[in-house]
């Protein structure tokens, strides 16, 4: 290949590597660590804190424009007169000169147009980070601290429980189910995007980063979590959803949750009506009214299955009680015949059936897709775990020791880099800086791979990295050695370029695929330490043979091309 076309690649790979670290760059430099902190929680958390948001600003803008009509609209605020102009366009009417307080509220219809604007823009601003924090370089919990937890399947109380010992395939299976039950409540006690998985068939691994208090994540891996079912007061359902309309800055509290208006009288409270959107996430979708009187707790549930009607075809869900818990059913539908039911999960209305007569203990919900049947069967044992669970181990690690951890390798890795540099400059002079500039150039790349691919970067990773500034060094003594022997020999600069590189080919080759299938080895059978040095080992191979191969040979060429063909590989010349 010309050395045109392999200058093209070596710039390619450079705006490549610009594109993939500049979602890292941006995180880790350019956003506040409070924004970060916002942005890293749960989905619902967003959600509550934009319409909190949303709720505060609303009232803000009212105050304003009732103290002074034709004040000028305060800087925070401008974001809204691109929505206010268009508003203005689709009515035809002409846009102002001039924006005041008046004339921006104005553009908006009603206040839930205004409102639902407000939130958009928080909630797109932090969504919008949250899928950049999903680009970035992540941080292992060794390095930014948290909580990992190993839990396992409980077969002995599984069986006693149940009075029959699970298979190997049923144990994995109710180990699955636990995990979508988990992944429910950890959201609902609102902690910061944990990453819970199937480990094995019979283990799951939880980790949850930044500061969580041990206590309340115990409260949702012991808890059974809360599911009531309460019988729903539709006259009043009706007037609350009629005043929210009207009012829609009354609809939440300053922290984003559901107020309660204060005209329901004693027992009766105010809760959403829930359905999954296509994010997976609750979205609210009407309000309902319920007796404050639970009719029956969720802890008398025994199993939930999704199933099919024998007759219609339609998607069900069937649950059966305990006992207990039939008896209580038997009497709350047989007194509230006709009247609606709702199944509450965590204070969201997740499902509402009529009652037609007295159930006992077989019951079956129809009316929903089979997407929604399967979903509601996983709520109603969200009561209690399909199988129990035990801790089989519980580490914290302090966010200071992350943080000191990361400087530490930080340090490392320039001291390292600094002392490679300066032996390469002493030892082959300006051929030296050539290694230099490719070392540093590896280390970009390494850096921006790892960055691309979403990896962690662990504490072994650091040590992989360390040891990459290393050995990534190594290619360019072994091609440098093979071109003074050449120059010995009396041959001129370009042809001991041509013949050093030639001969040192296979001899780096081998050294770095050998490395390479051991790192590749350790990745696949590796646990999660091993495996974040296995993968920045394995990427910095690749990466510095690039750069020693393909960079320092274009720059070489180059030198022994052109004006001043003389190659300086030590500190003294050589033709």
């Amino acid at each position: 290949m010309k050395k045109r076309g392999r200058l093209f690649i070596v710039l390619l790979v450079v705006v490549l590597c610009g594109i993939f670290l500049y979602p890292t760059v941006k995180w880790y430099v350019f956003v506040p660590q409070e924004t970060k902190d916002l942005a890293t929680g749960s989905r619902t958390q967003i959600r509550e804190y934009a319409r909190g948001q949303a709720t505060r600003v609303l009232r803000e803008l009212k105050a304003l424009v009732k103290e002074n009509p034709e004040s000028s609209v305060p800087e925070q605020y401008k974001f809204l007169i691109a929505t206010a102009k268009e508003n203005y366009k689709l009515r035809n009417i002409a846009v102002p000169r001039q924006w005041t307080m008046k004339n921006l509220l104005s553009a908006f219809p009603n206040e839930q147009s205004l409102f639902e604007k407000l939130e958009t823009s928080y909630r797109q601003d932090l969504l919008s980070l949250k899928q950049l924090s999903g680009k970035v370089l992540q941080l292992g919990l060794d390095l930014r601290g948290g909580m990992s937890i190993l839990l396992e399947a409980d077969t002995v109380a599984y069986e006693s429980r149940m009075g029959k010992s699970p298979t190997g395939a049923e144990v994995t299976k109710l180990v699955e189910d636990d995990i979508k039950i988990l992944n429910d409540r950890i959201d609902q006690f609102g902690v910061t995007e944990p990453d819970i998985r199937l480990q094995g068939a019979d283990q799951i691994l939880i980790e949850i980063p930044g500061a969580a208090d041990p206590e309340r994540v115990n409260s949702f891996l012991k808890g059974k979590g809360s599911l009531t079912f309460q019988i729903v007061d539709q006259e009043l359902t009706t007037q609350v959803s009629t005043y929210f309309q009207e009012n829609p800055g009354q609809m939440y509290t300053d922290d984003g949750k559901l107020k309660q208006p204060d005209f329901l009288p004693a027992g009766k409270i105010v809760a959403g009506y829930y359905v999954t959107d296509s994010y997976g996430l609750d979205e609210l979708s009407s309000y309902v009214v319920l007796n404050e009187e639970i009719g029956l707790d969720g802890i008398e549930i025994s199993d939930a299955v999704p199933s099919t009607h024998p007759v219609t075809g339609l998607p069900t869900v069937n649950f059966k009680l305990t006992p207990t818990g039939g008896d209580i059913f038997y009497k709350l539908t047989g007194a509230n015949t006709n009247e609606t039911m709702a199944v509450v999960q965590d204070g969201r209305v997740k499902a509402m059936a009529t009652i037609t007569e007295a159930i006992r203990s077989d019951v079956q919900i129809t009316g929903f897709s089979a997407q929604e049947a399967s979903e509601l069967s996983i709520t109603l044992k969200t009561a209690a775990l399909p199988i129990e669970l035990v801790v089989v181990s519980q580490q914290a690690v302090g966010a200071s020791l992350g943080e000191d951890t990361v400087q530490t390798g930080l340090l490392a890795i320039l001291i390292g880099l600094a002392l490679v540099f300066l032996f390469m400059v002493v030892l082959y002079s300006q051929s030296g800086l050539f290694a230099d500039i490719a070392l540093l150039l590896n280390l970009i790349i390494l850096i921006s791979v790892l960055s691309a691919f979403n990896l962690t970067l662990t504490l072994t990773s650091i040590a992989g990295l360390v040891l990459t500034v290393g050995m990534a060094v190594d290619a360019n003594v072994i091609i440098f050695q093979r071109i003074k022997e050449e120059l010995a020999l009396g041959k001129t600069s370009q042809a001991s370029v041509k013949a050093g590189f030639a001969k040192a080919f296979w001899t780096i080759m081998d050294a770095n695929v050998t490395t390479i299938i051991a790192a590749l080895v350790l990745s696949q059978l590796g646990s999660g330490s091993v495996k974040g040095f296995a993968n920045t080992l394995a990427v910095g191979i690749v990466s510095s043979m690039f750069c020693a191969l393909f960079v320092a040979k274009l720059m070489l060429e180059a030198k022994v091309s052109g004006k001043n063909p003389r190659l300086t590989i030590s500190w003294r010349r050589d033709k």
